[in-house]
């Protein structure tokens, strides 16, 4: 991908050469025809800011899926798609008709076992007394005594059951977990619908979102991940636009590579630092990552950068326009440029072309 980058960016070099100041070599310049025509450009300082690029889309921070925690029938909507919900505000109410029946029986058993406590108690009580003057038996008292606990233990269950009943009665209306906005509805009233427990997934009834805190996700091949950092700020463009760029930082990269795509990389979140009505929940965007940068530096265009037997090398206009190879060290790069860390001054004049004829090396 980077040869194919590379050849397109020479070809348009080389269409706009004129630009840069290359000119063509003639043959006044020097008796190697074989150099006719050729272009040459000088060794000339510059900022350069090398850079990824990447793509990814847009998620809230904090997403849920809004479940019932009872079955049954959706009995009112209280949110619409779209709209923004406080914090414990009503979402949806499920139909408690049957939790409230189930409420009025647990009443009842507590009612009769509170009767049967207060009987048991009142033998208990005149056993006891009796014991204590010898005038009953000790397993008389021990029945008598483990009547009254029984009743005891009964009531503590009806007591748990109305609980319970309670519980699943205050679960009918379902309120939202924070301030956000109702991404979408899922249900209707009047539907049925099934409570999330750990046998079943349960039925969805909203998505529920909140945008004032957003992501991208993106997945980047492993070659690029090694660039990137967590607290790294990035600027993010959306598709299409012309405004200007917003502002992110990196949050999050995953520890291990994962495959998407028929491609190797890892996980990265980026926290959009901008909060902005220009970016919604599913959108794509493009992300530009500064991963160096080189003030001052002497450089050239890449296309004047090749590759000789493993090594890199330019080819320095001397003498009558004879080409000089030479070995170069490159830095940092970007569309167009490349630093030049070493092997090559400023204001030299290097062919963006690879000569014909053979150069002398040095």
């Amino acid at each position: 991908m980077k040869s194919l980058l590379i050849f397109l960016v020479c070809g348009l070099l080389l269409a706009g050469g004129v630009i840069f100041g290359w000119r063509p070599l003639s043959q006044s310049d020097g008796p190697d025809n074989n150099q006719s025509g050729a272009l040459v450009t000088s060794a000339e300082r510059r900022d350069i800011s090398s850079t990824l690029l990447l793509t990814g889309e847009v998620v809230p921070a904090f997403q849920v899926d809004i479940k019932a925690e009872v079955g049954g029938k959706v009995k009112e909507l209280h949110a619409a798609t779209g709209e923004f919900i406080k914090k414990g505000e009503p979402l949806v109410t499920i139909d408690d008709t049957d939790i409230l029946t189930d409420k009025s029986a647990a009443e009842t058993e507590i009612a009769g076992a509170q009767l049967a406590v207060d009987k048991t108690k009142g033998n208990y009580d005149r056993a006891r007394a009796l014991f204590e003057q010898k005038l009953i038996s000790k397993e008389v008292f021990k029945n008598l005594e483990a009547d009254y606990a029984i009743s005891q233990n009964s009531l503590e269950k009806a007591r748990a059951r109305l609980r319970t009943v309670e519980d699943r009665l205050r679960k009918t209306i379902i309120r939202a977990p924070s301030d956000g906005t109702v991404l979408d509805v899922l249900v209707n009233e009047g539907q049925v619908v099934v409570a999330a427990a750990s046998v079943n997934s349960g039925t969805v009834l909203m998505n529920f979102a909140d945008l004032s805190r957003l992501l991208i996700n993106s997945h980047v091949n492993q070659v690029d991940a090694g660039s990137l950092k967590n607290g790294q700020e990035i600027e993010v463009n959306i598709s299409g636009e012309k405004q200007d760029a917003l502002k992110a930082r990196i949050e999050f990269i995953a520890p291990l590579a994962t495959v998407k795509n028929n491609i190797k990389g890892f996980e990265v979140q980026a926290l959009i630092l901008e909060n902005s009505d220009r970016l919604k929940p599913g959108m794509s965007v493009s992300m530009t990552v500064p991963v160096a940068k080189a003030e001052n530096a002497v450089s050239i265009p890449v296309s004047a950068i090749f590759k000789d037997n493993k090594e890199t090398v330019v080819y320095v206009r001397k003498g009558a326009g004879s080409p000089e190879r030479r070995r170069v060290e490159v830095g940092i790069s970007d569309l167009g440029f490349a630093e030049i860390r070493s092997g090559l001054d400023e204001g030299e004049e290097i062919f963006v072309v690879e000569p014909h004829a053979e150069a002398k090396k040095s």
